[in-house]
């Protein structure tokens, strides 16, 4: 039995259906991100808004910008953090932080962000930048991909070096010599 283009007892379209599943998806972690006390589960929260981020690039049909999300993002960024607080992170720190005392500065901030937000989407034209984020992706992965090969791969070994070489640093033992 094939589904089709809307859900039989509510009429609302499976991609809206799945755009909101994804937002509340990226929204939650997005919360938990923040308001964890544990930094290493906030970091995994970190990776799972990326993954409902990439999400909503597939549904807006732009696979490059989902793959992108996922390599950069959440195969190379997010894991540097992690590996980076587990190798840095120390018992001894301060009870309370110095950003838990400015919640209500960054509530202010918040509010002021959602509200330019709201003003630019509404602002927005929506009719034509499917089409023209279309044709984007499409020049932008073959120039990528055709023309910056090596760059892209040398960029690639160069990270690679720089989490080796932290790795190395934040194991290197503290004696010097004697």
């Amino acid at each position: 039995m094939a589904l089709g283009e809307t859900a039989p007892i509510i009429g609302i379209a499976f991609a809206d259906i799945l755009f909101v599943m994804l937002a509340a998806v990226m929204l939650g972690s997005a919360l938990m991100v923040v308001l964890l006390r544990d930094i290493i589960r906030s970091g995994l929260a970190m990776i799972v808004c990326f993954a409902a981020l990439a999400g909503i690039y597939v549904l807006l049909q732009a696979p490059l910008v989902a793959a992108a999300q996922v390599l950069v993002y959440i195969g190379a960024i997010s894991v540097l953090i992690l590996f980076a607080i587990m190798l840095t992170q120390t018992k001894a720190g301060p009870a309370r932080l110095v950003f838990q005392t400015q919640s209500a500065a960054a509530a202010v901030a918040a509010i002021v962000l959602a509200l330019v937000v709201a003003v630019a989407v509404g602002a927005t034209d929506w009719g034509e930048v499917g089409e023209r984020m279309h044709t984007a992706t499409d020049t932008l992965a073959r120039v990528l991909f055709d023309e910056f090969v090596l760059p892209f791969e040398v960029v690639s070994v160069l990270l690679l070096a720089a989490v080796i070489g932290a790795v190395y640093l934040a194991k290197r033992e503290e004696s010097g010599p004697s």
